[in-house]
């Protein structure tokens, strides 16, 4: 490391990308701090689910028995019309015979893990907390992140051999290397989310979808077994409806239930009560489902893009964190042949560039909850006789597969594919 420079690698952000980035670093002895732009890290969001190319990389950081402590391992996905019928039902995890689990589990529990892994490995110096990274400029030998506190107000700059951005869909530094770029591309619907005590349905570890966006779609998973003496499980719920673009993108709403309740009033289903479960909920929490178009390159000389600052992606495929995470691998693996280097930084940007644009495409276009919107079409959102009639099981089988093999975790593939590390 070049003595000018305070550390190896400034990461911008502790969430999944970040935390995750601080880990593999340091299993290959780079030096590494996170830089986090709240004045306190703190449990927010819903549920997550972390596929099996996701944790088979973090099986490798030895995170797995953390995990199994705060979440399920997912067994099935089930897919049912807005009258309850089912339509179809997949193994998931070690059930669709992977070597590794899926989870589900709720987001800050996923980063709790991350960030007490970090903590106790690297040090409880190497968060710093309540900076707000405003930019980077750079030379030959280095790169420069400057910071503001939560009142905007400068502080310290910081010195580095390379800069990762890993600071969200509203990142600061993809917007200094793409500054026409504008807002984030509102999808035409709206998300409503929420936890709430559950007794355990179906499976008691499968995730259901259900309905369509037009006459409203809903997502629903356990995220914690057995949470109190009613054996009941934190269940989390997405509902999904089209809805005209909000006047502003505010991550961070709470929602009144009337505003979306409608449309699911009568789902009243034999394995689940779907009015009930909504209103039990508090609170509930509403997003715009957003992305962004791919980039032609995340890499600027010694600064790069990770994670939702790289490809935010909509969340119908279950697989924003996972992709971050094998950034955050594919990163490590770089350093680790080239050393700390613009270099590696561009063999990087080559790795993960093409790969994720397909994955924002394709999840954009025929996410697994394709399967809904064409039995939906097909049956014009009426009940059927024979689902057989509607849609063979082939070709159910070919859209989920489809996704799985752009998103990278097809069970063959993964099971003798190399870690990203």
């Amino acid at each position: 490391m070049n003595k000018r420079n305070e550390t190896e690698v400034l990461i911008v952000g502790a969430g999944a990308a970040g935390l995750v980035l601080a880990l593999s670093l340091h299993e290959i002895g780079v030096d590494c701090r996170v830089y986090e732009a709240v004045p306190e890290i703190k449990a927010v969001g819903a549920g997550i689910n972390l596929l099996p190319h996701a944790v088979k990389e973090l099986d490798e950081l030895g995170l797995v028995p953390a995990l199994d402590q705060v979440g399920i391992r997912t067994k099935d996905a089930s897919y049912f019309n807005r009258h309850g019928q089912h339509i179809y039902t997949e193994p998931a995890g070690e059930a669709a015979g992977y070597h590794w689990p899926q989870f589900s589990l709720h987001r800050g529990d996923m980063q709790k893990v991350f960030l007490d892994a970090v903590l106790d490995r690297l040090g409880p110096g190497i968060v710093v907390t309540g900076h707000r990274c405003t930019g980077v400029d750079q030379d030959d030998d280095g790169a420069r992140a400057h910071f503001v506190d939560r009142d905007g107000q400068p502080l310290r700059s910081v010195r580095a051999s390379v800069v990762v951005s890993c600071d969200g869909i509203n990142s600061a530094l993809r917007k200094q290397f793409y500054p026409d770029e504008g807002e984030p591309i509102y999808a035409g619907l709206t998300i409503w989310r929420g936890v709430t005590p559950w007794p355990p349905f179906l499976s008691g570890a499968n995730t259901a979808r259900i309905g369509w966006m037009s006459v409203g779609k809903l997502m629903v998973y356990p995220i914690r077994d057995s949470i109190d003496e009613e054996g009941n499980q934190l269940v989390n719920f997405v509902a999904t409806l089209e809805r005209p673009k909000p006047d502003s993108y505010d991550w961070n709403v709470e929602a009144r239930l009337e505003d979306f309740f409608q449309p699911y009033a009568d789902w009243y289903f034999d394995w689940l009560d779907v009015p009930g479960l909504l209103k039990k909920t508090d609170p509930i929490l509403v997003f715009p489902m957003v992305d962004r178009d791919p980039l032609p390159t995340w890499t600027f000389g010694r600064i790069t893009l990770m994670g939702d600052a790289a490809h935010p992606m909509y969340p119908r495929g279950s697989n924003g964190a996972g992709q971050a995470i094998l950034d955050a691998r594919c990163l490590t693996r770089c350093f680790k042949r080239r050393a700390v280097t613009a270099e590696a930084l561009h063999d990087y940007d080559r790795a993960r560039v093409e790969a994720t644009a397909k994955v924002v495409l394709m999840t954009r276009a025929n996410p697994p909850d394709a399967i809904l919107r064409e039995v939906h079409e097909r049956t014009g959102g009426k009940p059927f006789d024979n689902v057989d009639e509607v849609i063979s099981q082939a070709e159910l089988r070919e859209i989920s597969e489809r996704y799985k093999a752009v998103a990278g975790f097809r069970v063959e593939n993964l099971s003798t594919r190399a870690s990203f590390a």
